[in-house]
């Protein structure tokens, strides 16, 4: 019988995961199928009962449902309260567990692809919803010294950041993503080494294709500029990144890295990443 895996979110024109993940899957001789289960926010509910009663090994979980998957679950793994978003769902027999993969996923790239040295860091990051949360977890385990939270909601940035305080004992912020305040952390703070963008600006086929959050003025060009959007493979922000002399990297090995976390969790089999990348890049063309 062939296993039913898929990705849960809202839109979802510009995943790219079926094409990795299926590629992985035939591979691998596993005999799965994975495919896009795109449903507005208000069936999520009505959704889940489906999954439940389908031979289905989990599913991946994407913007907008990170946060809001979570009570609705079975079960959630303690690395995935902590950081407070599920990206990936285990499912056994109708019984639905939460994992985060995000973190190891950001983390991975960051390191094995960038070469970036997180202790002592001082990163910005871009956004206050479930992917913020993952990156921000990360980077405090991982060392930083200082991150500061941006987002058009300064009440969420804020929320979030208070709610990474109780965790670690390091200076975190919560601001607003007004020019003025980005001017404040990017131009006039030599300290800032990491701006991670972690919303879905920028992205294709998304609600703000051609955005960006930070203008090409304020890009500190000694900073890395890291978009977890990876389709296009060179956003509006890396572009402007790129003008102001910038380093960049895009989403791309995150998203492979935190697939073949996933990979795992649902067979027990690690997937090659050299399949996986191969096939996330044939994607993009």
């Amino acid at each position: 019988m062939t296993h039913q895996l898929g990705i849960i979110g809202y839109p979802l024109r510009h995943s790219i995961s079926p094409a990795f993940q299926q590629e992985a899957f035939d591979y691998q001789g596993i005999d799965a199928k994975y495919s896009l289960w795109e449903f507005p926010p208000n069936r999520l509910t009505e959704y889940l009962k489906w999954v439940r009663s389908q031979d289905v090994l989990g599913f991946n979980v994407t913007i907008p449902y990170k946060e809001s998957i979570m009570p609705m679950l079975d079960d959630v793994d303690q690395s995935a309260r902590q950081i407070g978003a599920v990206n990936t769902v285990v499912a056994r027999n109708g019984h639905l567990v939460g994992f985060n993969t995000d973190a190891e996923g950001f983390c991975r790239a960051l390191k094995e692809e960038a070469k970036f040295k997180i202790r002592g860091s001082c990163p910005v990051i871009l956004g206050a919803g479930g992917s913020a949360r993952a990156v921000a977890s990360v980077l405090l385990k991982e060392g930083a010294t200082r991150v500061v939270i941006a987002n058009r909601s300064l009440e969420r940035s804020e929320l979030l950041a208070r709610s990474l305080r109780d965790q670690f004992n390091v200076e975190i912020m919560g601001v607003d993503l007004s020019y003025a305040t980005l001017k404040r952390y990017l131009k006039e703070s030599p300290a800032t080494d990491l701006i991670v963008h972690c919303t879905s600006v920028g992205m294709a086929h998304g609600p703000h294709p051609t955005g960006s959050l930070l203008p090409e003025e304020l890009v500190p060009p000694t900073a890395l500029v890291y978009d977890l959007v990876y389709n296009p493979p060179e956003t509006p922000l890396l572009s402007a990144a790129k003008k102001a002399g910038a380093p960049v990297m895009g989403g791309l090995s995150m998203l492979v890295y935190q697939g073949a976390a996933g990979f795992f969790l649902w067979t027990g089999t690690h997937p090659s990443i050299e399949v996986m990348h191969s096939a996330a890049y044939r994607a993009l063309e």
